[in-house]
């Protein structure tokens, strides 16, 4: 089970750049019963080398931007560090809800701005483009990856939709090396404070990697604007059920 669970999130990975923390924490959490930072800290890990084997591909076929992924790091890497740092000092299961309840309702609510911008398909790429927020943006985002795992690719996507006029290949291919930045800092972080479970690591990573090799061309078969509808749809709905989740945990709690 396992390995078809990492083979399905990694695919997912290599086609959107999305959904690595956002699926694998609750599956770790709920099916295989980690804590939550043994749950966060392998999903680092396992997002780290899923998106080793993704990432060349965009790079080779210069889908990224180095400017606009330089802007995400500097804000994104501190941000990961001390939500590391963060999670491992915290001892109150309810504040950790609430930040997985705020994150998935910013995940929904900007990805559903994303979709609507969509119908504006004549608005100028200078009244789109606006990077220059990207470092600002990066920061809580970074804070959420090291605090929760989740956000990194479902955040980043909604960043560089809402705040630049990149492509959609560009954008999955920016935010997949933005992603691997955050995860190996954060999952290297995770693993020498202990919070890695390396067993189930190799497990997801059976299926994973096939999947992680197979999404990014299974993506060159989707055209690019109903790619960037479908992403913003996706994104919505995991936020929700993020949203939803934090909001159970938090009342159970």
């Amino acid at each position: 089970m396992p390995a078809l669970l990492g083979f399905l999130i990694a695919l997912t990975i290599g086609m959107t750049g999305a959904g690595g923390g956002t699926l694998t924490v609750p599956v770790l959490v709920l099916v295989c019963g980690l804590p939550t930072a043994e749950a966060v800290g392998t999903s680092l890990v396992f997002a780290t080398f899923v998106k080793l084997f993704c990432t060349p591909v965009y790079v080779l076929r210069r889908q990224f931007c180095a400017r606009t992924l330089v802007r995400l790091l500097s804000g994104g890497l501190p941000g990961v560090v001390a939500g590391t740092f963060v999670l491992s000092g915290l001892h109150s299961r309810r504040l950790e809800h609430v930040v997985l309840a705020l994150v998935g309702g910013t995940i929904a609510v900007l990805a559903l701005t994303s979709l609507r911008r969509l119908r504006h398909i004549h608005a100028s790429a200078t009244q789109r483009n606006r990077s220059r927020w990207l470092p600002w943006a990066a920061l809580p985002i970074g804070l959420e990856v090291g605090f929760s795992s989740a956000g990194a690719s479902a955040l980043g996507r909604v960043a560089l939709l809402s705040l630049t006029s990149l492509t959609t290949p560009v954008v999955v291919g920016t935010d997949l090396l933005f992603g691997l930045a955050l995860s190996a800092t954060g999952g290297g972080l995770h693993f020498v404070l202990g919070n890695v479970n390396t067993p189930i690591v190799g497990e997801l990573l059976a299926g994973g990697i096939a999947g992680a090799l197979a999404g990014p061309w299974l993506a060159l078969c989707i055209p690019p604007r109903p790619m960037r509808a479908a992403l913003s749809v996706v994104l919505s709905m995991l936020g929700a059920q993020l949203f939803w989740r934090g909001v159970v945990w938090l009342v159970a709690s």
